[in-house]
């Protein structure tokens, strides 16, 4: 029997995962989720002697139980295959007395690509005879937007449209995005924040008369970020993976209990660890890591979600979010399939900017997750003391989880694995300035000074982006995006 989602608000209209992954988000706003999740758990002897394809196989073809282990399969060898600098794709490296998941050895130097090179091939499979064409919208603080265009350029019958808050990314992130090659791709600044980005976002999913007209020129939105469950499910193979890999290095035995210190913003990246948890990976704890964007530290801390304060930009910018989407999820599993409580959570949030979740479902939250923050100013320091101590370089996100693992307590004998978001090289200006070297405001020159003073290399696609030319250069009003979306479906499509 194969596994039915549904919306997080609603549990009575199930669809298949495949038309779960073409949807991307519920009619009703909602997230998708499937209730027989955990019903069949991973075996970890088989995890521990499988390559990372063969663990991606087994874990997708588990979760998404409606394509054939065939569509899995050619899934898997066309997302990984040869497209990262290893074939371990996520290797785990020791770094002092700690563990870090390397997630950034993919195309674009993010951990997003371990998601967003496949996404697009179980979307283009799910698409398979259904006729449709497909417009992917992905808001990105950093690195989903470019992740997501490398893996949709030129795919058949999709296009993509990425917006990124105006002024709110990384130089060379924004980069990365303006300068992408492919017949398919649209790109946009918009004037405000990520939140507001992901907001608008989401109205334009519920905008019926767009989705109207649309649907008469045969052509449906979807989504690329991950309230997609087909880039969250992908995620959920590097939690497993992580431990085969210290199962294999003799650092625990099968059965043993791992900690995971993860940095955060839209709560997709621990989620998976949940997700994989309730899979049968023996989680100890997981660490959400934030930085002075606290909200996701408030809320399981005290059970109140509140995102009325203020917003700011740090040099952890991928991180600089106010809503979390994926917490929704969260919600919905630990209150036992409250559909209806869920639902009621997010209308409180739509209209107030806050929720309080009951003290039992807090409780139950608290079971697995515990928190932390950083502050640019430890981030920085967190950046400093590593690679002094050890020769190591971190990005300011990763410096975040590091700060904040070393912060929080240990448990005796219980290893803890640190996950990276993305290379330094993607954020050389900050990297250089925490580590004390000569931090010029060109981010092509921190790049060389940066590898000058490490036994590190800037990846080679960007180093390149010196000299690629920009092809994108919109920047519009959030109340300008539904009609810009409508425009590029005309245009790509």
């Amino acid at each position: 029997m194969t596994s039915m989602y549904h919306s997080t608000r609603n549990a009575d209209a199930c669809v298949s995962a495949k038309r779960a992954v073409l949807n991307g988000l519920a009619s009703d706003g909602g997230l998708y989720v499937t209730d027989a999740l955990g019903e069949t758990k991973i075996d970890l002897e088989r995890v521990a002697t499988n390559t990372y394809r063969e663990n991606a196989a087994y874990i997708l073809g588990t979760l998404l139980d409606d394509y054939s282990a065939e569509e899995i399969e050619s899934c898997v060898e066309a997302a990984y295959k040869g497209t990262f600098e290893t074939d371990d794709v996520a290797p785990v490296v020791k770094v002092g007395d700690a563990f870090v998941l390397e997630l950034f050895r993919g195309p674009t130097s993010a951990f997003k690509d371990v998601a967003l090179q496949m996404l697009p091939q179980l979307m283009s499979r799910a698409a398979q005879g259904a006729g449709e064409k497909i417009m992917i919208l992905a808001a990105t603080s950093g690195d989903t937007g470019k992740a997501a265009l490398a893996g949709f350029a030129n795919t058949p019958g999709l296009g993509i449209t990425v917006f990124y808050p105006h002024n709110g990314t990384s130089e060379i992130q924004r980069l990365q995005m303006v300068t992408q090659a492919g017949d398919n791709v649209a790109v946009a600044a918009v004037e405000g924040n990520f939140d507001d980005t992901q907001s608008a976002v989401k109205r334009i999913f519920g905008d019926e008369a767009l989705r109207e007209r649309l649907a008469a020129q045969n052509t449906v939105l979807s989504s690329a970020n991950s309230i997609n469950i087909g880039r969250l499910a992908p995620q959920v193979v590097y939690y497993f993976d992580a431990y085969a890999q210290l199962v294999r290095a003799g650092e625990i035995a099968c059965g043993d209990a791992v900690e995971f210190c993860v940095p955060t913003g839209n709560f997709g990246d621990v989620l998976a660890g949940y997700f994989a948890k309730r899979m049968g990976l023996p989680v100890g704890k997981l660490i959400v890591a934030s930085n002075c964007n606290n909200v996701l530290s408030d809320f399981l801390t005290e059970g109140v979600y509140d995102r009325n304060r203020e917003f700011f930009k740090t040099i952890s910018p991928s991180m600089d979010i106010l809503i979390s989407s994926n917490l929704e999820r969260l919600l919905y599993y630990a209150s036992d399939g409250a559909a209806g409580l869920v639902a009621g959570l997010m209308d409180d949030l739509a209209k107030t900017g806050r929720y309080q979740v009951p003290d039992e479902v807090l409780a139950r939250i608290q079971e697995t997750f515990a928190c932390g923050w950083a502050s640019d100013e430890q981030a920085e320091a967190a950046m400093k003391e590593c690679h002094d101590a050890t020769g190591y370089v971190l990005d300011p996100h990763t410096a975040c989880a590091w700060h904040v693992s070393k912060m929080h307590p240990h448990t005796e004998g219980v290893p803890r694995v640190v996950l990276s978001t993305a290379s330094p090289y993607k954020f050389c200006h900050d990297v250089c300035e925490a580590l004390g070297l000569a931090a010029p405001q060109d981010d092509f020159a921190c790049m060389r000074e940066l590898e000058g003073a490490s036994e590190t290399k800037a990846p080679a696609a960007l180093a390149a982006l010196e000299n690629t030319d920009e092809r994108f250069g919109d920047v519009i009003a959030v109340g300008d995006m539904s009609s810009y979306v409508e425009t590029k479906c005309g245009e790509l499509l």
